[in-house]
């Protein structure tokens, strides 16, 4: 029997299709990996099957046998026995008769924050145990971040001399979620020495086709493709698809004229479409030669430049930002009450919360319009990772731009449980450092798939810092990641004690972007133990508490406690950054504004110049 890259010479070979959708079909629905150790007789079925219809290529039931999926099942101490006998079951059933593929999937697919080195781990540990079972070749699929392809393909290359597949996985036809061109990550693919390069999953057999026809012929390797059967449908829970074999084989044809040199299926496929494929392809030689079809480029539409970016604003003079969240009914006078004489008081920006504690509230992003066209005051809209999955997330990220409001603040959210509908689920489909990410890439005139948005987006992208942690080393760390995910400025939780926020400039001096920092004035004793207490991410110090116990229930006179010492924490913070936030307590907008200009007089005494809007 030639070798898999000798057969691939003068031949046009035929995988496998779907373990997974054919198993799913026998009513199994679990961690189909581990069937190869609880029903090794199902998965030796699925393989002759496969075998019959005229498969070539089959490969090992491995795609998430790996340590980060695994571990949702609880079998993540089972990675060897599981990959070492889905390869001992491909053999039993091949009988030498078909080519075994060893089958690694993309982590990133399913665990997009998780870091490369956790993927290096991942990957080497099923790499090592399907070479040590002797497979003809090696297949990574379902790959839509390039980097994690480009990792593990070095690693593959320099751990192993059988031939390695490597196959992205495109949100839209022709591009990457980063929004590189298909037909230059398969050269980088290429260059870096896959043996065959191609797609698969995601798309039907009519996207791969039209996304093939702007690849050229690789120079030194081959191209592979596994379309899916065709887009899933939904019905009674489950989840079918509906494509004709016959269908799939007739494109499967055209695929072969765009120099396919293997050619399976992917989700929703069975062995009647990889039959359909073999009798219409399989006497036909591969084609050497192709014309490619030049896409039209889509031009960025020219966005004019945007003046009032809090981070540029930040870094060049003291700037106030005061928060006044939405209401959680639909009385809006004493909002816009505050946000207008908040304006008047000369505060850059109006921050607005994205329904805090999980507590619905009118939407922050509608608040941010109307406050921008009524009162001429910059909006700075948060945006939680809880409330939207990732379509909502993109399409609310083209909303906010649309409107003209360009200052975000992107953050995880607090957990759905702690707020009014504690039934309601989190999303949590992006972390706040993907959100970043994300957004930075929206800025690049690419959307979350790789699709042009046809012009940039231009936000200002800020990110929290919650200084209350037991180590504040560690969470300046997290800071160093999200600036090495593209955040612009940083808004902390707010700060009650002097001490801490010498030791905060301190710690952050070395940061690259400026930090807003957080003072919010105390009402009560019961808002400091509350605050204390029961708000995650607040710290209030023991001192700071019993002075407010001073008051008693005398409302005026904690009133006045609660001031004094917030103007003390902005006269020292005023001192170490530039950026302050205030959190406005409760709608209670006139303790903002006190405090704006208790800045201003104090500014004006030191400088002879206010904060606000007239600072140069």
């Amino acid at each position: 029997m030639k070798t898999l890259i000798e057969a691939l010479k003068d031949e046009i070979l035929i995988a496998d299709g779907a373990i997974g959708t054919l198993l799913y079909s026998y009513g199994v629905d679990r961690c189909f990996e581990e069937l190869n150790l609880s029903h090794p007789d199902e998965v030796i079925k699925v393989h002759k099957e496969y075998i019959a219809a005229g498969a070539d290529i089959i490969q090992t039931n491995t795609y998430g046998a790996n340590y980060e999926k695994l571990s949702r099942y609880g079998l993540e101490d089972s990675v060897k026995e599981i990959n070492t006998e889905a390869v001992r079951l491909a053999k039993k059933a091949s009988q030498s008769n078909a080519y075994i593929l060893g089958t690694i999937g993309g982590i990133r697919a399913i665990k997009q924050n998780i870091s490369i080195e956790e993927v290096k781990r991942s990957f080497r540990e099923q790499l090592y145990c399907l070479l040590l079972e002797g497979v003809d070749g090696i297949l990574l699929e379902t790959y839509y971040d390039l980097q994690e392809l480009k990792t593990v393909l070095a690693i593959a290359k320099r751990e192993t001399n059988v031939p390695v597949i490597a196959q992205v996985s495109l949100h839209e036809p022709g591009v990457l979620q980063n929004g590189i061109k298909l037909k230059d990550a398969l050269k980088q693919l290429e260059i870096l020495g896959a043996d065959v390069v191609g797609l698969n999953c995601r798309m039907g057999p009519f996207h791969m086709l039209s996304s093939l026809e702007e690849v050229p012929l690789p120079n030194t390797s081959y191209l592979s493709v596994y379309p899916n059967a065709s887009l899933p449908n939904y019905e009674e829970g489950r989840f079918y698809y509906s494509a004709e074999p016959d269908y799939f084989g007739d494109i499967a044809k055209e695929l072969r004229l765009q120099g396919a040199r293997i050619i399976g299926g992917c989700c929703g496929t069975t062995p009647e479409h990889i039959r359909s494929v073999a009798k219409k392809i399989k006497a036909l030689k591969p084609v050497k030669e192709k014309q490619v079809k030049i896409k039209k480029e889509i031009e960025l539409a020219s966005t004019p430049t945007i003046e009032k970016l809090l981070h540029h604003q930040v870094k060049e003079r003291k700037t106030v930002i005061v928060e006044l969240d939405p209401p959680k009914h639909l009385d809006t006078a004493l909002f816009f009450q505050g946000a207008e004489a908040l304006k008047e008081a000369g505060v850059d920006a109006l921050t607005l919360a994205d329904n805090p504690l999980a507590s619905p509230r009118i939407s922050n992003d509608a608040i941010g319009s109307l406050v921008q066209s009524k009162f001429d005051l910059t909006p700075l809209v948060h945006i939680t990772c809880r409330d939207r999955n990732l379509i909502g997330l993109q399409s609310h990220l083209m909303g906010l731009h649309t409107l003209g409001i360009h200052n975000i603040l992107a953050i995880t959210g607090d957990p759905a449980k702690i707020g009014d509908f504690p039934g309601a689920a989190s999303v949590y489909d992006l972390s706040s450092l993907e959100l970043i990410q994300l957004i930075k890439q929206n800025n690049e005139g690419i959307s979350f798939s790789g699709k042009s948005l046809r012009e940039k987006t231009q936000f200002s992208v800020g990110a929290a810092f919650n200084p209350n942690f037991r180590h504040l080393d560690a969470s300046v760390k997290r800071l160093e990641k999200k600036i090495n995910a593209g955040a612009d400025y940083f808004i902390s939780q707010p700060i009650f004690g002097i001490e801490e926020l010498y030791e905060i400039h301190e710690s952050t001096k070395h940061l690259s972007v400026p930090i807003f920092i957080g003072i919010m004035p105390l009402i009560s004793s019961k808002n400091a133990e509350f605050l204390h207490h029961e708000v995650p991410g607040i710290n209030v110090p023991l001192n700071t508490r019993k002075r407010m116990t001073e008051a008693g229930n005398d409302q005026i006179k904690a009133r006045e406690i609660g001031m004094s010492i917030a103007k003390s924490l902005l006269d020292t913070a005023v001192k170490l950054f530039n950026g302050i936030y205030i959190v406005t307590p409760f709608v209670r907008y006139d303790m903002s504004i006190e405090l704006i200009h208790h800045l201003n007089e104090k500014n004006n005494s030191e400088r002879k110049v206010p904060y606000g809007h007239h600072i140069i």
